[in-house]
């Protein structure tokens, strides 16, 4: 069986990041609050801990500690930049604040390599972020390697397995970064690296098998990469115990109903396919709040979900979900998350069920992260038309619409967007973008058309690069290429005389616009 190596959780915005890193080697990890008890760790047979960086200064009152027993489970345990400082402050040593601080590249210069180092040079740039320094060892620890201006940039106890770091090897801004992560994974956490996703599939499969039982599982289907893997994935654990069920909200893309009934036909699926746009499009009538519009299409889905289920599937016992990991993380709120964390999305699909379903909830791709998920959908067989489909917001065009969702805005909104994905698929730039749309503003501007004044309505651009969506970039699409979409959005929408683009990274900015 797979050990979990555990990254506890202080807040650092690069934690997600220090758990892809890991996966990257093949070796499975996830993320632990970082108050975790120590039995917890135990129990969960984890074979190293990294503790991450994080906003707060241990010298601050009340600033977060883990379970201190961690140090007593004889296993490997890597501090990074507040963990470092956590571990001189909890065994022993002194922390006080540098009297330079330390933002962006430095360069590491090695006194010894032990073995967290093997095989690097002596000299390293690498990437800062701290305002603290450990100003005395903790008794057993030797510091091996300074910066400019950090005499104790690393720290060990090799007899206890314990190393410290004032920088980030998970950035990519690091030299050397993975190879120094690599080192702690297989040199002294003695990791095998059996983590692959035929491993994941045998294993996912087996306990779904088990899980399940004698009861039907019911999927709500959408066409997208999530939904369509998790089926797959459900189909070759149970078979005919799945049912999907592909609901059209109304807000869907344009002919997205048909090219989703469409993929159907090549995969093995039981699907009900249920039409309920008037439905959903009427409960937004006059709503313009960004919230209150996911919790009206997410009751509203729920409400014709349940009536499907009810009248026209048999012994339904587990809903499955296509939650993701990157879901559960921007989903989390205290107690599970760090008490600063703060809710960043709010879907349907992630929190919950209503009770009187009585349906228990299966989620088998809740631990991988979308390059993951679409890596198990090539091991399952999926065609890439589907692996390669951008992702898409559950509450569909409803978010990308500002303001209140009108059937006009709707359909001026799919025409543009059509657009924007005919001329990208078209010059070979769709498989290299995580997501590009079209966003509906709720202005009108002066434009001029031939010889006539015109008032009207504004689309937006929004374009980007990512591997995860936990953090992402604006595409420097060509300019001719820009130009090309925002002149037949102009000539062939009529409503639309303005395009602009988004150029906003997330973060400080989110990928979608509500």
């Amino acid at each position: 069986m797979t050990r979990p190596i555990a990254v506890l959780d202080f807040g650092s915005q690069y934690t997600q990041l220090i758990v892809r890193r890991i996966r990257e080697h093949h070796v499975y990890s996830k993320i632990y609050y970082y108050r975790t008890p120590a039995r917890d760790l135990q129990k969960d047979n984890v074979c190293g801990i990294i503790c991450s960086g994080g906003p707060a200064s241990v010298l601050t009152r009340g600033a977060p500690h883990p379970d201190a027993d961690i140090y007593n489970l004889n296993i490997p345990i890597l501090g990074i930049c507040y963990g470092l400082q956590l571990m001189g402050v909890l065994l022993g040593g002194q922390v006080g604040a540098s009297a330079k601080r330390e933002y962006g590249h430095s360069t590491l210069t090695l006194h010894k390599k032990g073995k967290l180092f093997q095989l690097l040079p002596k000299k390293l740039r690498v990437w800062n972020s701290h305002g603290d320094n450990i100003l005395k060892l903790p008794p057993n620890f030797q510091a091996i390697a300074h910066t400019e201006n950090t005499d104790i940039a690393v720290i060990e106890d090799p007899q206890r397995q314990f190393y410290g770091i004032q920088f980030h090897p998970e950035v990519a801004h690091s030299e050397q970064g993975a190879t120094i992560l690599r080192n702690f994974l297989y040199r002294i956490c003695q990791c095998k690296g059996d983590w692959s996703m035929s491993h994941y599939v045998h294993t996912v499969v087996e306990k779904i098998q088990h899980t399940v039982v004698e009861k039907n599982v019911v999927l709500g289907l959408s066409g997208g990469v999530d939904s369509t893997v998790a089926a797959a994935l459900l189909n070759k654990a149970i078979g005919r115990q799945l049912t999907c069920v592909f609901i059209d909200n109304g807000l869907l893309r344009l002919n997205e109903y048909k090219q989703v009934k469409q993929l159907f036909t090549k995969l093995p699926l039981k699907c009900l396919t249920i039409k309920a746009g008037a439905q959903f499009v009427h409960q937004l009538k006059g709503v313009t709040k960004p919230e209150r519009k996911r919790k009206i299409i997410g009751n509203t889905f729920i409400k014709v979900f349940e009536d499907t289920v009810k009248n026209r599937i048999d012994n339904v016992g587990f809903l499955a979900q296509g939650t993701l990991y990157s879901d559960v993380i921007e989903s989390a709120s205290a107690p599970t998350a760090l008490p600063a964390s703060k809710l960043i999305k709010s879907h349907h699909n992630v929190g919950g069920l209503p009770k009187r379903m009585k349906l228990k909830l299966i989620e088998p791709l809740r631990d991988l992260f979308k390059d993951e998920v679409r890596a198990l959908g090539t091991e399952l067989g999926l065609p890439k038309e589907i692996l390669e489909r951008h992702p898409s917001p559950g509450p569909g065009l409803a978010v990308r619409v500002l303001g209140e969702v009108t059937p006009t805005k709707l359909r001026l909104l799919r025409r543009a967007d059509t657009i924007l994905l005919d001329e990208i698929k078209q010059n070979g730039w769709y498989p290299k973008l995580w997501q590009a749309f079209c966003v509906f503003l709720p202005i009108k501007t002066v434009g001029v058309m031939g010889d006539g004044r015109t008032y009207e309505s504004v689309i937006a651009l929004r374009v980007v690069e990512s591997s995860d969506a936990m953090t992402a970039d604006w595409a420097r699409l060509p300019h001719d290429l820009l130009r090309t979409i925002a002149n037949r959005i102009v000539n062939e929408v009529k409503g639309i005389n303005r395009v602009v683009l988004d150029i906003t990274s997330k973060p400080p900015g989110t990928i979608e616009w509500e």
